[in-house]
């Protein structure tokens, strides 16, 4: 790889900040416009749950393609591409007129998203080596900033157009000048061969390090995936209107921004990065309890406290795959396998809220399963101790080839 000069990493750390905004207005611009595009298209609940579910599925299957994709592409082509990608699934709901066009997009659009996280990782602990916990922190928290404006603009966009089609469609325009950017100011791979050999994710797959890892990012971002799809149309079957659930939902993600990028810094003052894990936790459970208790109680900070709780251990899941290994394209690997798996488990829960809430008549049931999950990864992590990441990636990890 070609070597960046030290004064151009302030504008490699613009680029990472541009690639984490488009990866969740897709998503999070749906859910305050969900009733148009149901009266348009004709989808029901489960059907909108799929439009969350699809992408968040293909994050998922995407990871485990990823690090190949980047060993014939290199990092550089195989990012600009994937958010090509995602311009096109936003372009396509320019058009949409139907489920089906909806479907479609979702794909394009899951697609795209799961290609850029499963190679960008890598990237940033090759680009930033000593400053990995900024760089992640940054990238972590303009990721859920973006999701943040996509909630918030979503409605205000088809309020004043009247059409959800361009609420949702105008993002195109921003994807594609970032993989624009990327190509022209990302340094070029020159080895990809090489980031191949290190990243054989078969090798992984004997690990029950790798397995721990999954579940724990799995169940988390299960909670995002169904605040997501699901918290603003909750909250508009309580009487809000699209604009405030919209408005409910962008705290949630300033919250996660705030966190996403507040605690990597907080946690990179020691290896340990548990104790912040369990903070994060604790916040997200208190979340989930008063969405199941007392919805309305505090809701405005309900959605702050439980996106804080879910953005931060966003970042600090990724740190924690990527302090296993020191070479990038291992620890790289490593993280696309932990999103891959974890991604396929997280796109469950948002149709398991919809099945729930049709059984039920209500949301209260779904918040109180995402409150057992969050329990669950707090006995999960204390296995997470960092003296014991050398033997828990001893056996079966691939290494780096050897140097020519």
């Amino acid at each position: 790889m070609e070597q960046t000069r030290s004064g151009d990493r302030p504008l490699l750390l613009g680029l990472v900040a541009l690639v984490g905004l488009a990866l969740r207005p897709f998503l999070t611009g749906l859910g305050p416009v969900s009733p148009q595009v149901a009266a348009t298209t004709g989808l029901g609940m489960q059907g909108l749950a799929l439009l969350t579910l699809l992408p968040v599925l293909l994050m998922g299957a995407g990871a485990f393609f990823g690090p190949a994709l980047q060993a014939r592409l290199g990092a550089r082509r195989a990012t600009a591409a994937a958010l090509l990608v995602l311009a096109m699934g936003s372009g396509l709901r320019l058009v949409a007129g139907s489920g089906a066009q909806m479907l479609g997009s979702a794909l394009l659009l899951g697609l795209g998203a799961a290609v850029v996280q499963a190679v960008f990782p890598t990237i940033i602990k090759r680009e930033f080596p000593r400053r990995i916990s900024l760089a992640m922190g940054v990238y972590a928290s303009t990721m859920m900033g973006g999701g943040a404006f996509g909630a918030q603009v979503a409605p205000l966009i088809a309020e004043a157009s009247g059409s959800w089609r361009l609420a949702l469609g105008w993002l195109a325009l921003p994807a594609a000048l970032t993989a624009w950017l990327v190509a022209r100011v990302l340094p070029r791979d020159t080895r990809p061969a090489r980031a191949a050999k290190a990243a054989g994710l078969l090798g992984w797959l004997r690990l029950p390090r790798v397995w721990l890892l999954m579940a724990c990012f799995g169940l988390i971002n299960g909670g995002y995936s169904s605040s997501v799809a699901w918290l603003s149309p909750a909250f508009r079957e309580l009487g809000w209107s699209a604009g405030a659930s919209g408005g409910l939902l962008a705290v949630l993600a300033v919250g996660q921004a705030v966190a996403a990028l507040l605690m990597p810094v907080l946690a990179g003052r020691r290896p340990d990065r548990r104790p912040w894990l369990w903070v994060c936790l604790a916040l997200q459970a208190l979340g989930f309890g008063l969405l199941a208790v007392q919805p309305l109680a505090a809701p405005w900070a309900t959605a702050f406290l439980l996106g804080a709780g879910l953005g931060g251990c966003f970042s600090l899941m990724m740190l924690v795959a990527l302090d296993h290994l020191p070479d990038p394209a291992g620890a790289g690997a490593l993280a696309a396998l932990m999103q891959g798996g974890g991604f396929l488990l997280a796109a469950v829960p948002p149709w398991l809220l919809a099945l729930l809430h049709e059984s039920r008549g209500g949301f209260a049931a779904g918040w109180q399963l995402h409150l057992a999950a969050v329990l669950l990864v707090g006995l999960l992590v204390l296995r997470l101790d960092p003296r014991g990441y050398g033997a828990a990636t001893a056996a079966g990890a691939p290494r780096p080839a050897p140097a020519e």
